[in-house]
């Protein structure tokens, strides 16, 4: 998996504190930082995903599911987002740059060939590249509670792992 870095100095890696807008000190490191920035673009994009669903031609099952993966992504966009405030660290763009590059990221060409689907074409593609995204999700959000220290951001990563597991597993089943 690539995997982007911020260049920062080697001492910060330990614990970068008092970055906070609240006075309070705070403590987090790179990795903390990496996890937020990349996964706003890498939830943008399954929002993205979600809103091209076509009005029919697909099962009452995936408008719900992209419903609920939209619905639960965009508040976590907001909490990434808030927490990079806090730290100091202004957010990505949400396309653009090399967002493409992170596991599970479509590329223009696979959401224009998902674009052009229709009916259970459609539904297959999506089902299939979803579960990407989705697998590559789980792996920054497991890099998170490998390296990171802040608190909410290990609960944010504990709670993707989680939601976007049996989420695999539910598109899987939906494939069958």
């Amino acid at each position: 998996m690539h995997r982007r870095r911020l260049a920062l100095p080697a001492l910060a890696l330990v614990v970068l504190a008092g970055c906070g807008s609240s006075g309070d000190d705070e403590e987090f490191t790179p990795a903390d930082v990496d996890f937020a920035r990349q996964m706003i673009p890498h939830h943008a994009q399954a929002v993205e995903m979600a809103a091209m669903l076509p009005a029919d031609g697909v099962s009452p099952e995936l408008v719900e599911l992209a419903a609920a993966i939209a619905g639960a992504q965009q508040p976590e966009i907001d909490q990434m987002t808030a927490m990079l405030d806090r730290w100091g660290f202004v957010p990505p763009p949400l396309e653009g740059g090399h967002a493409h590059e992170m596991a599970g990221m479509l590329t223009e060409d696979d959401l224009a060939a998902l674009g052009a689907a229709t009916g259970a074409e459609f539904e297959r593609m999506w089902l299939t590249m979803m579960i990407e995204h989705h697998e590559g999700a789980v792996d920054m959000a497991e890099t998170q509670l490998d390296d990171g220290i802040d608190p909410e951001a290990r609960e944010l990563a504990e709670e993707i792992v989680d939601a976007q597991q049996a989420e695999i597993m539910r598109m899987e089943r939906m494939l069958e």
